[in-house]
């Protein structure tokens, strides 16, 4: 009898753990695939201190095939899932497309960017969900603070040192207060640049930061941001975002040439495509993590809606701790319905949460008790060296490092504009060159240019200028579509031929 065949969709926190767990539960009794787009599962909680280059960005990736030994891992983003046929079909980086069969299917697609219909927000604003997106947020930071200190114009100059946050969730709070000690470090120890003052801005429209933690991990992270000199503004969003600047629900224009937009995620379309019962995008699961009807299907972390026995009649948050926790039941329960082990219903207790607001501040209510200042400081990164499945000695070297030498803050421009749009079902892969023409994508780093003869007032010459980005991604030709075409090139070819030589004759 052939070994039953598992396949887990996605490599974040539910499905590492998952493939992780699993592996050690069935001891080889069983084939363990795991389809991701990258080869390496991404440490979330510390992406604010590579944008901040506080870490490099090996820091916080651990490789898949260098800890899971006995996992198979397939390189490839899911396009559709064929329930009866018990399939799933993938495109790998090189375009090629591929198909896995399973018994057992575990979806953990994980989450995108949540868009909203404001005007110009897809166009010019840009995520913070994944590694490529935090390496393009410290570079454009450092350049538009070098361009800042490079012009002569105060009102550009304070345009380029402007940057809006939007989003004042877990995310967002930690992306302005490490961008605040960023920029200044900046001007701090550039004599050069006296007189430059940085400015961030947080908008949320919820009352208060971090509205959906403790109302004390709220007020201490307002307080160290607001004495920091970050613009905190509550009840209050973008209406419209332009090249020049954002306008602000409230009237206000703010001239801006950075906005980072960090108002929460939603999940994969993946779920949605199945065709089954959803909640707001996520797929309906029972408390054992298996979708009703489906006894082969099973899905946990932000693709899935997973019921709050601690809380009836609701579902358990989007975060990488109930993620990281469902990937553990979700692995014993499939485990279970191939006869190994028991099944056992998610169920889980918050044990507190840590907001790292850089320095030696942080808040933090580990078992319900509220700290602040260095101590939350000590206590956050300890939690995330003891969370971390790998690379703890690292992290922990780049922290001590941080400590006693100045930052790097240099652009290495890897990472464009174009290449993390807002508006990707896959914010882990970066756009590459070589799409068809068609509509151009803004590049946020580049001025608009001039006009039938007429001055811009967006045009900086002092600006880095950059080739024209690329169109609309097109995936490679699979094998029998460029033998069709080329085929059809040889008739062409010969058909050109014989008309060439009779025009001649």
């Amino acid at each position: 009898m052939s070994r039953p065949r598992i396949v887990i969709v996605g490599a974040g926190f539910a499905g590492y753990r998952a493939a992780r767990t699993l592996s050690r539960l069935t001891r080889h009794q069983a084939d363990i695939t795991l389809l991701n787009p990258t080869d390496y599962f991404l440490y979330l909680p510390l992406l604010p201190q590579v944008a901040a280059g506080i870490l490099e960005p090996r820091r916080v990736t651990v490789s898949l095939s260098g800890t899971l030994p006995h996992v198979r891992l397939v390189l490839g983003e899911a396009d559709g899932i064929d329930l009866d046929g018990r399939t799933v079909r993938y495109t790998d980086p090189e375009g090629g497309a591929g198909t896995l069969s399973y018994d057992r299917l575990v979806l953990a697609a994980g989450s995108v960017n949540k868009l909203l219909p404001i005007p110009g927000v897809a166009e010019h604003a840009h995520g913070f969900r994944s590694l490529p997106e935090a390496l393009y947020l410290r570079d454009h930071v450092t350049r538009q603070m070098e361009l800042a200190a490079a012009g002569d114009d105060p009102a550009r100059c304070q345009a380029r040192c402007t940057f809006v946050v939007v989003g004042a969730g877990y995310t967002g709070t930690e992306v302005a207060a490490h961008g605040q000690l960023f920029t200044d470090a900046q001007v701090r120890k550039h004599p050069l640049r006296a007189g430059m003052r940085p400015r961030w801005m947080l908008l949320d429209i919820a009352d208060r930061v971090l509205p959906e933690l403790d109302e004390r991990l709220a007020r201490t992270a307002d307080e160290v941001l607001r004495q920091r000199g970050v613009d905190v503004r509550m009840g209050t969003s973008v209406k419209e975002a332009t090249h020049d600047g954002v306008l602000l629900t409230d009237g206000e224009f703010v001239s801006t040439r950075s906005l980072v937009w960090c108002v929460g995620v939603r999940p994969d379309p993946l779920a949605a495509a199945l065709e089954l019962p959803l909640e707001r995008g996520r797929l309906l699961v029972d408390p054992h993590l298996q979708v009703p009807g489906r006894a082969e299907l099973f899905a946990a972390g932000d693709a899935a809606a997973v019921p709050d026995l601690e809380k009836p009649g609701s579902y358990t948050p989007m975060t990488a701790q109930h993620a990281w926790r469902q990937g553990k039941t979700v692995a014993h329960n499939v485990a279970a319905s191939l006869g190994m082990g028991e099944r056992r219903a998610y169920r889980h207790r918050d044990l507190g949460f840590v907001v790292d607001l850089g320095g030696v501040k942080a808040a933090a209510n580990p078992l319900g008790v509220h700290l602040s200042g260095p101590v939350a400081g000590a206590v956050t990164r300890g939690y995330h060296l003891a969370a971390m499945p790998g690379n703890r000695v690292r992290v922990a070297a780049d922290w001590v490092l941080d400590a006693v030498l100045p930052r790097q803050a240099v652009q290495l421009g890897l990472v464009r504009s174009w290449s993390v749009p807002l508006d990707t079902a896959s914010p882990e892969l970066v756009r590459m060159p070589g799409g068809p023409e068609g509509a151009k994508v803004p590049d946020r780093d580049e001025p608009a240019k001039e006009t039938s003869g007429e001055s811009d007032p967006m045009r900086d010459p002092d600006a880095v200028r950059h080739p024209e980005p690329p169109g609309p991604v097109k995936r490679p030709e699979r094998p029998e579509q460029r033998e069709e075409k080329a085929q059809h090139r040889k008739k062409s070819t010969a058909s050109t031929s014989r008309k060439g030589t009779h025009e001649h004759r």
